[in-house]
């Protein structure tokens, strides 16, 4: 992962997100990969309550996700 000071946007999340619950960001992404199909705060709900990630983690996870797949 780059430093923080070049990380903007939902990006500059990740360093926190990958201190706070010790994965890389690329862990969560496939795992958002293997539940394409659900819908956006049904991935939220998932990564909160299945990995005990905070709200506003899964949802910058969750949005970066989505917007990069297209």
């Amino acid at each position: 992962m780059s430093t923080d000071s070049e990380l903007k946007g939902p990006a500059s999340y990740f360093p926190s997100i990958e201190k706070t619950y010790g994965k890389p960001v690329e862990h969560w992404f496939t795992l958002l990969d293997s539940m394409q199909d659900a819908k956006h705060m049904e991935q939220v709900a998932l990564l909160k309550t299945g990995h005990g990630i905070g709200h506003g983690h899964a949802n910058v996870l969750v949005a970066y996700h989505r917007a990069r797949r297209g």
